[in-house]
């Protein structure tokens, strides 16, 4: 008998296959790079399409990929007064932008010190700006929607970038959006804080002619 499924990747590209029955099929498993590559036009899956993800602002995770990798690649540096500086360790924010409702940020970790600096996890909430009163029902944490050059290890002598993707959000004048980054196994813990300014300053890609 004949039937049919489809793939969707990790790019966001969309396939339609046709398969039919047999006792001895050419192929028990495709390995979808090298299908890709040996059939550009589309061959047995036929047209290939773009999926458009509600988590990415209605944009294919191909367009934010590419966007990713072309402000990594720029590594322009935006912003000269958010970040930290302690225990030999400098975290910056370099540059935030927007595309389709999506917030890209554009952050480096410098390790000063000839021991490496292991990351347990990055953190993104929104807290009060009066933290002395702050409880955990007013910390409200965004996770990423994607991630590029996930940072894992810091060497000594070492810096390292990432882009980092969040929902677009404005913020009232009582809040603030608070990026921590923690250690593993270590206490040299970094966090910086941005405003509400420096969110609506965002560069829209377009202007920056990455696409």
């Amino acid at each position: 008998g004949e039937t049919n499924f489809s793939v969707i990747t990790a790019d966001g590209c969309f396939y339609s296959f046709n398969v039919v029955y047999k006792d001895e099929p050419a192929w028990l498993s495709i390995e979808m790079e090298d299908w890709l590559r040996d059939n550009p036009e589309g061959g047995i899956a036929g047209d290939r399409m773009f999926v458009k993800l509600k988590e990415l602002g209605g944009e294919t995770p191909l367009v934010v990929n590419r966007i990713m990798y072309t402000l990594y690649k720029k590594n322009k540096r935006d912003f000269r007064h958010i970040g930290c500086k302690k225990y030999g360790i400098q975290t910056l924010l370099k540059g935030i932008y927007i595309n389709n409702d999506l917030l890209y940020l554009h952050t480096s970790l410098r390790n000063s010190s000839d021991i490496s600096f292991d990351i347990d996890y990055i953190r993104f909430k929104v807290v009060d700006k009066k933290v002395a009163k702050r409880t955990a029902m007013q910390e409200n944490f965004i996770e990423p929607v994607r991630t590029y050059n996930r940072l894992v290890t810091v060497d000594g002598k070492a810096t390292v970038r990432g882009i980092f993707v969040l929902p677009k959000l404005t913020l009232p004048d009582d809040k603030l959006l608070v990026v921590e980054v923690y250690e593993k196994g270590g206490a040299r813990h970094q966090s910086f804080r941005i405003e509400n300014t420096d969110l609506v300053a965002a560069k829209p890609i377009s202007e920056l002619h990455l696409k």
